[in-house]
């Protein structure tokens, strides 16, 4: 077969197979008049680089896949494929470690960015949280740190209990000094393991699941789940696009914006219940519990 057909047959192109045939891996018969023969293998071996560099492979990692295929032997059985298959998944590994924590230093960056702007105007601007019911939710999609896709406005059936909170601390590193005197800064690491404790018996109770929000960048978020073994997600709004779609009350504290503690009951993505204020976090995972008990 001629490399016309070869390229349409194996769905590459004509320079790809000269590039094979330089490294020795498809290589076809000269003819007397100068073209390119290919034998019927062919088909298969291109099929095999193929195949392995859409993996990750380089086309040089695939000579023992495609020398095992060429000499009759099943690819994947030889040691040096064995090896290679190895080789690529601790590269992989590797990269994977240094794409992930490059990620979560640019969202560390975005989110001390974007915690020091204030929300942008034209939301509701309610000056009363409980004018918030019957309101239906923003189509607003989070990153949560299960990392699962959220949208606000697609939670899905049944009750969703969404509790907002101003900021957690780490253990050993303080606050910043005009949060410390500000009331509401502090409890919400508190308020996480109540509703941590509390969870099985809220979700008993009615509600489909449970979520957390603030506006904390993705890594103290992670760290407080992991910390906590938080059994549901937190959701990371640095941008306060929660408080400018619903007009969420806020306030200014050590060169950033907090949320105001409050609670969303939601129902088939409608706002159905508001909390606020709430005077004691490590209790407020009971209140939610007592007034779904109260609905039954």
């Amino acid at each position: 077969m001629r490399v016309g057909e070869l390229a349409r047959r194996t769905g590459t192109t004509i320079r790809a197979l000269r590039y094979y045939e330089q490294a020795g891996l498809v290589v076809p018969e000269r003819l007397g008049n100068g073209y390119r023969e290919y034998a019927p293998i062919a088909v298969r071996l291109v099929q095999q680089i193929r195949e392995l560099t859409a993996l990750g492979l380089s086309v040089e990692e695939t000579r023992p896949f495609v020398e095992s295929l060429a000499e009759g032997r099943d690819a994947d059985v030889c040691p040096a494929a064995v090896a290679t298959y190895r080789s690529a998944i601790d590269g992989l590994q590797e990269r994977i470690g240094r794409l992930t924590a490059q990620r979560d230093n640019l969202h560390e960056r975005l989110d001390a960015a974007a915690g020091r702007v204030r929300p942008p105007a034209g939301g509701r601007g309610s000056a009363d949280p409980a004018e918030l019911i019957g309101v239906r939710m923003p189509s607003l999609d989070f990153f949560a740190t299960d990392g699962n896709r959220v949208d606000l406005a697609a939670l899905g059936p049944g009750r969703s209990i969404v509790f907002v909170y101003p900021l957690t601390g780490r253990p050993g590193v303080d606050l910043p000094g005009s949060l410390l005197e500000i009331p509401g800064t502090r409890g919400s690491t508190e308020q996480a393991s109540w509703f941590r404790d509390q969870h099985s018996e809220l979700k008993g109770a009615g509600a489909a699941r449970v979520y957390g929000l603030s506006a904390q960048s993705t890594g103290y978020q992670r760290e407080l789940v992991h910390r906590l073994r938080l059994p549901y997600p937190l959701l990371p709004d640095p941008r306060m696009a929660l408080a400018a779609a619903l007009g969420l009350p806020t306030f200014g504290a050590g060169g950033m914006v907090l949320y105001r503690r409050l609670t969303l009951v939601i129902r088939d993505d409608v706002i159905e219940h508001v909390f606020h204020p709430i005077a004691v976090p490590a209790m407020h995972a009971l209140e939610v519990l007592q007034w779904l008990a109260k609905i039954r």
